[in-house]
């Protein structure tokens, strides 16, 4: 290996498997090392206990995440020329995979495009960005100005970036919780943070200061249109609507009536404002409630209005230590909608947790079913729309399972 500026770190054989796999994460406790002094945030070089270069990554002692990997090629230096060749890396896939659909994606999915803890959306003329790591925190100075520059040499002028840093992920990280527009000049920074986008033909006002997460929820894009697909003259019920947005799709497709029920107050404000946008409130009654209570509710009374149920609840689970009571929230709710359907009736379900595996959804599934005394004829098993996009190497990558199936 050519002689390098950066500090190295020694890890375990553990660790080494591990990352010649594809995985980008080394924990602390797998380390030995620097060998020279550094700071948070700085490259340094990564090798096994046997002094075999295995990568360059950047090193935080505040995370248990000790160094997320930045590259496995000796020739990269890091620099502005670096990045924009990664930018456009990303940007390139976007436009390939996406299609007309570019304009309203993700342009950095975090690890999946070798940015570790970096979320970039864009709303039309807007980035809404979420930094879970010191590395990109550091380097974001870098990082934005060349989003704004390279995606106005594809035509699209950026207004405003917003940054949503407020998940509890960045105290593990030692940065501190905070929103707000990005001050990089020639943008706004004093916008009302609401926009009108088009996704499947249907019109949404987008809040991307006070909606969850980034605002609105990109990665079910194509989610939304399978299930409207199964929607044609059915009477539905959508939970957890959230914007509305699997409500929409399928009053549109020409649903008989749609159902659209939240617990929040505020997701119930916007779906009534959306479904208006469309010219669609007469095909959505929208109530407040929480499913679970909905959904026992009218297994008590013996009501089964519905002949097509949508659940896309929030995820139950954000750590392997709460998967078992998560599998029970899942396995709960889907059985309680199974036995609600009629024999012929079609259910759309699905988890965003990563921790909640496709084999462990699969598994819950069956024991819903087995318990509902029905039978599942699958229609369709998906994934994440492809701006979210699968690193294989990284199961971290791969969180959203959605089926289709019929009830039979």
């Amino acid at each position: 290996m050519p002689t390098r500026p950066y500090p190295i770190l020694t890890v375990n054989e553990k660790a080494a498997r591990s990352l010649r796999a594809g995985h980008p994460w080394v924990y602390g406790a797998e380390t030995t090392g620097p060998d020279q002094p550094y700071q948070n945030g700085d490259i340094v070089d990564v090798v096994s206990h046997k002094g075999r270069w295995l990568g360059a990554g950047v090193i935080n002692d505040h995370s248990k995440i000790r160094v997320r990997l930045l590259s496995r090629n000796t020739n990269d230096r890091f620099d502005e020329a670096f990045w924009r060749r990664r930018i456009q890396y990303a940007l390139d896939y976007r436009k390939t995979v996406m299609g007309p659909d570019f304009a309203c994606s993700r342009l950095i999915f975090g690890e999946a495009d070798h940015f570790p803890g970096l979320t970039v959306d864009l709303f039309q003329d807007i980035l809404v960005t979420e930094v879970l790591s010191l590395g990109m925190e550091v380097r974001k100075h870098i990082l934005y100005p060349l989003l704004v520059e390279q995606l106005k040499n594809d035509g699209i002028e950026i207004r405003a970036i917003y940054e949503r840093n407020e998940a509890a992920l960045r105290d593990k990280e030692g940065l501190p919780k905070e929103k707000g527009f990005y001050p990089l000049p020639g943008l706004a920074t004093d916008l009302d943070g609401h926009l009108e986008l088009v996704e499947n033909g249907i019109r949404y006002d987008v809040d991307y200061i006070n909606g969850q997460k980034t605002g609105f929820f990109l990665d079910q894009k194509y989610n939304r249109r399978a299930a409207a697909s199964l929607a044609p003259g059915r009477r539905v019920l959508d939970c957890c609507t959230h914007t509305g947005a699997f409500a929409l799709n399928c009053a549109q497709a020409g649903a008989e009536h749609v159902t659209a029920v939240d617990i929040s107050k505020d997701a119930v404000e916007l779906t009534r404002r959306n479904a208006a946008l469309n010219n669609l409130s007469d095909k959505i009654d929208v109530q407040q409630a929480d499913v679970f209570d909905l959904l026992t509710t009218l297994a008590q009374e013996k009501k089964h209005p519905y002949d097509y149920i949508i659940l896309d609840p929030p995820a139950f689970t954000k750590s392997g230590a709460t998967v078992k009571n998560a599998y029970r929230g899942y396995k709960e709710i889907n059985l309680k909608a199974m036995k609600l359907l009629p024999r012929g009736g079609y259910l759309a379900t699905c988890s965003c947790s990563h921790f909640m595996t496709p084999n462990l959804f699969c598994q819950m599934l069956r024991e819903a079913a087995a318990d509902a005394a029905v039978s599942l004829r699958q229609i369709e098993d998906r994934r994440q729309s492809p701006d979210h996009p699968i690193l294989w190497g990284v199961p971290e990558t791969e969180y959203l399972k959605f089926y289709l199936f019929q009830i039979v």
